[in-house]
């Protein structure tokens, strides 16, 4: 990521698992690590992506994975900017910016 878009700031948000530990980390500058609450899936923008998408497929019974396949890629792509900020943008991340 440094290399490639070396303007750009990155946010890697970190669980605070034990899995995630390391004793040292050679980080770039371009490269912000946010950590969040340990045990808080619940804070983890990805989980609050995936529970909105969700809500396209209630009660759909698809009748082969490429059927899911399919209605998942449509609905990603439906997907706005706007949208994704509100949904993910915690207070505690855009303070982390």
């Amino acid at each position: 990521m440094q290399k490639s878009n070396s303007n750009e700031v990155h946010i890697i948000q970190l669980d605070n698992g034990a899995l995630h530990k390391a004793l040292t980390l050679n980080i770039p500058e371009n490269i912000v690590l946010l950590f969040q609450p340990t045990y808080s899936p619940q804070v983890n923008p990805i989980e609050r992506l995936w529970q909105y998408i969700k809500e396209d497929f209630k009660w759909i019974n698809f009748g082969s994975i490429e059927d899911l396949q399919n209605a998942l890629t449509k609905s990603l792509n439906k997907l706005t900017q706007k949208v994704i900020a509100r949904i993910t943008g915690w207070e505690f991340i855009v303070d982390a910016l």
